[in-house]
């Protein structure tokens, strides 16, 4: 079933009104028909509805359930990523919202080989949000996350700061035990930071900095991951968590 994502604005009464890329991508490229079920996404919540009107230019869609379905997590899990070359980001960004992180945080690092402009932040980043929404609309989420424009470390941090929880996995940490009580300390509806560095990993002034800011050093295993690797591994593992532990019963 396709989910699509509206705005309050869109709805009247008990349907929602899709126009523009959405309609044209119901019609001519799903072609969907009058009476086919999808998904509208709206404000957090997810509604089972039917399609009563498909026009070139416009689509109706009412509403059969509201609140659907909950694919959220119960914890907000915002990923700081390190700076990486070619377009590794956008893997990230896909695999991210995928399993649920609630906003990315582009990071500039010492050791980031990638150096942006203001121009090209600006394009790269609504490229990037272009992503997460066709990546939320594939995992069937609820929300859009969003990308944020790239900052500086010493900004990641005090964004950083205002989290509960700061997971900083670092290659010279070595013994899963720390990791599993990092895990063990997230509560539900808690906000929880993650910081992956670039290709050349962290400095050791950059990982002290993030220690100072309240963050927990954590292993991710044995082996040295690529920061995409290492990124979609760290994400994986709070969403694994958060699912096992967290969830209503009700809710699974």
């Amino acid at each position: 079933m396709f989910n699509f994502f509206a705005d309050k604005e869109s709805r009247q009464g008990n349907t929602f009104h899709l126009t523009g890329a959405d309609c044209n991508h119901i019609k001519n490229v799903l072609r969907m028909k009058k009476g086919d079920t999808l998904l509208v996404s709206c404000e957090g919540k997810s509604h089972l509805c039917s399609l009563t009107e498909c026009e070139q230019d416009f689509a109706a869609a009412e509403i059969i359930e509201e609140d659907f379905q909950d694919t959220e997590l119960p914890v907000k899990i915002y990923l700081f990523q390190g700076l990486p070359k070619g377009d590794k980001m956008e893997l990230i960004i896909q695999k991210a919202v995928e399993l649920g992180v609630h906003k990315i945080i582009p990071v500039e690092m010492n050791r980031c080989v990638v150096r942006l402009d203001e121009k090209k932040k600006k394009s790269k980043t609504a490229r990037w949000q272009a992503i997460a929404e066709s990546a939320a609309k594939q995992s069937k989420r609820t929300v859009v996350p969003e990308t944020e424009v790239p900052v500086s470390y010493s900004e990641a941090l005090k964004k950083a700061e205002k989290l509960d929880l700061l997971l900083v996995p670092y290659e010279s940490k070595r013994g899963m035990q720390t990791t599993a009580e990092a895990l063990a300390s997230i509560k539900k509806n808690s906000t929880v930071g993650i910081l992956i560095g670039p290709e050349g990993g962290f400095e050791d002034t950059e990982v002290e900095k993030a220690f100072s800011a309240g963050g927990k050093v954590i292993s991710l295993g044995d082996r040295i991951l690529r920061t995409e690797t290492a990124a979609i591994t760290a994400v994986g593992m709070c969403m694994l968590y958060a699912e096992m532990n967290l969830k209503d019963e009700n809710n699974d």
